[in-house]
């Protein structure tokens, strides 16, 4: 570029060097893998400067998905697989990515049935809030599947249980009073019976 920031063309190296040092600038190469390479006569500090900030910018803005990892055995309970899989929605609620295992121990792996139902039931209750990766799979002792949080099925639950806080009781205040009116009434007609 010239001092009017018109394209100079193509120019060879040491011209491009020459121009640069004329102007007390760097001579930066910007695309190397084109043919010809471009290259900028620019201060190389402040290049650098708004170069890194644009990728802290960047940065600052993707989202980080952890992989949150929960392990089941074939025996167990059904109260202990509710409690566990409520964890695994609340990590989709989130935003991670989760995986589930069936952690086959000892001579349990004889009867690899039992746990491929209990996978069955928990991509099952899962179903609703995020979606399977891959079918579920066994790899050594283990069967495991990776969910990934659904974005649109968790915007409408959180908008259901945003609509569900907002909407008022559906008895008023008069009702209510007459309702315990009512309900002492009766208290005092079984007192004097």
């Amino acid at each position: 570029m010239d001092e009017d920031g018109n394209a100079l063309g193509i120019l060879s190296s040491s011209e491009a060097l020459h121009i640069a040092s004329a102007r007390g600038l760097d001579l930066v190469e910007i695309s190397p893998t084109s043919k010809p390479p471009v290259c900028k006569i620019v201060d190389y500090g402040k290049f650098n400067y708004e170069r890194q900030k644009k990728e802290k910018l960047a940065k600052k803005h993707q989202h980080v998905m952890h992989i949150k990892e929960i392990r089941f055995n074939p025996n167990t309970d059904t109260h202990d697989i509710d409690f566990k899989t409520k964890h695994l929605r609340q990590f989709l609620m989130e935003g991670h990515k989760v995986k589930a295992y069936v952690m086959f121990k000892g001579r349990m792996i004889t009867h690899p049935e039992i746990g491929r139902k209990l996978m069955e039931d928990i991509v099952e209750k899962l179903n609703d809030i995020g979606k399977l990766e891959s079918p579920p799979r066994m790899e050594g002792k283990q069967l495991f599947a990776y969910f990934l949080p659904d974005k649109n099925k968790i915007q409408t639950i959180k908008e259901n249980m945003a609509k569900e806080k907002k909407s008022p009781d559906t008895k008023s205040t008069e009702e209510k009073q007459n309702t315990i009116s009512e309900d002492n009434k009766t208290i005092k007609e079984k007192e004097d019976a």
